[in-house]
């Protein structure tokens, strides 16, 4: 049997969380333990029907789009991606994986999403086996299927679009690797050992050009429509 992972500390957390945040928007979660002071955070994930679907119909809005399924998608890949990113790149850069059971989001119209840990922990993933399974516990069973079974509730959206947005999303985070090749390899073996792991197995593939879902998260259907995904399913 696997020894079990050695628990990382909070300074430990926070270190690994600074040192990809400055890697884009998409890779900060803050853990300034002063924001508990601001009461507009909320637990992550969210499980209030009522407020997802206020931001779900603010992305409407900013979309242009009449249609709530194609912005309950977008909104769900691009959470997926706000989660994935930071875990992921913290995970490959210092084998930190944090603990997402502390997470806060704060939202307001035209404002972006905003996360934030309360009491960082994590802990320290000695290979990228161990590191996946530790992503998939945070990110896919910890947010993701709580989140979907939440929209699911005001939005009816197929379980292979909404793993297929979290597969782009997880596929996306390895932009990271080409603003810091040096993280390239691990971010790498994390990635590919992930998408062995249900829900995201058989959700796409990388090919010679990257990756390439099986699924449509739906963005053709943006006003004026047509335009797709360079990793949609439809452009194939």
């Amino acid at each position: 049997m696997a020894a079990a992972a050695r628990r990382a500390g909070a300074a430990e957390v926070r270190e690994a969380l600074a040192a990809v945040a400055d890697l884009g928007p998409y890779y900060e979660i803050g853990t300034d333990p002063a924001e508990e002071a601001d009461p507009t955070w909320r637990p992550m994930p969210e499980r209030d029907a009522d407020r997802l679907l206020g931001l779900t119909e603010e992305y409407a809005r900013r979309l242009g789009t009449g249609e709530r399924r194609v912005a309950a998608s977008i909104l769900f890949q691009g959470l997926a991606s706000r989660l994935f990113c930071p875990v992921v790149a913290a995970a490959a850069s210092s084998g930190v994986v944090p603990d997402l059971s502390g997470l806060h989001w704060r939202w307001a119209p035209g404002a972006p999403i905003a996360l934030w840990l309360k009491d960082p922990s994590g802990r320290h993933a000695g290979d990228a086996a161990a590191a996946a399974g530790q992503v998939r516990a945070a990110v896919v069973e910890g947010q993701l299927r709580p989140l979907r079974e939440t929209m699911l509730t005001f939005v009816g959206l197929a379980d292979g679009l909404l793993w297929g947005n979290a597969a782009a999303s997880l596929a996306g985070s390895l932009r990271a690797g080409t603003m810091r090749p040096a993280l390239a390899p691990a971010l790498g073996a994390l990635v590919d050992e992930l998408f062995t792991r249900a829900p995201l197995a058989g959700t796409g593939a990388f090919n010679g050009s990257g990756f390439v879902r099986r699924s449509c998260c739906l963005y053709y259907r943006v006003p004026p429509g047509g335009e797709m995904c360079g990793d949609c399913a439809l452009r194939r």
